[in-house]
């Protein structure tokens, strides 16, 4: 199925392969998508949403075996602190719902910060936009598209 995001990378002539896998709602962790779409963990990135007290709402995209860091987040993207946005703000923020979340071709482009392990790859995944779909592209179109930047964002999950 087309997404808002695949529709975009279309548009800009992004190439990109949809690999569809099953959703299990109680476990959307990036690990165990990684393992459905056949991939490493450290290569399938998740999106997560936060909000700088200077930059407002960001985008923080990191490998899936790891977690962000927040301290270096607020450092990356100038602000003095940085915290996650409850659950219930993500789909009126992003028009995305957690496990489908991406920052490509959401309701607003906001600022995008990517772990810069995302550059020792060939290829990377990410959400589609909808739970059951990621993404697989190369890093450098990912980052031309949603104009992220990238720093040392991530840290090993504790």
């Amino acid at each position: 199925m087309k997404t808002n995001a695949a529709r975009l990378l279309d548009s800009l002539g992004v190439r990109y392969e949809l690999r569809d896998y099953e959703v299990d709602p109680d476990d959307l962790s990036a690990e165990t998508v990684a393992g459905k779409v056949g991939m490493p963990a450290e290569q399938v990135f998740k999106t997560l949403v936060a909000r700088g007290d200077r930059t407002g709402v960001l985008m923080a995209v990191v490998p899936g075996n790891a977690e962000l860091d927040l301290k270096a987040l607020a450092r990356l993207s100038g602000d003095r602190k940085v915290d996650t946005v409850p659950l219930k703000e993500l789909q009126p923020l992003t028009g995305y719902v957690r496990g489908g979340c991406t920052a490509i071709g959401g309701k607003k482009d906001y600022p995008v910060f990517v772990d810069e392990t995302l550059e020792l790859f060939d290829t990377i995944a990410v959400s589609a936009g909808i739970r059951g779909t990621q993404l697989v592209l190369a890093p450098a179109d990912y980052l031309r598209v949603t104009k992220g930047r990238t720093g040392p964002i991530s840290r090993p999950k504790a």
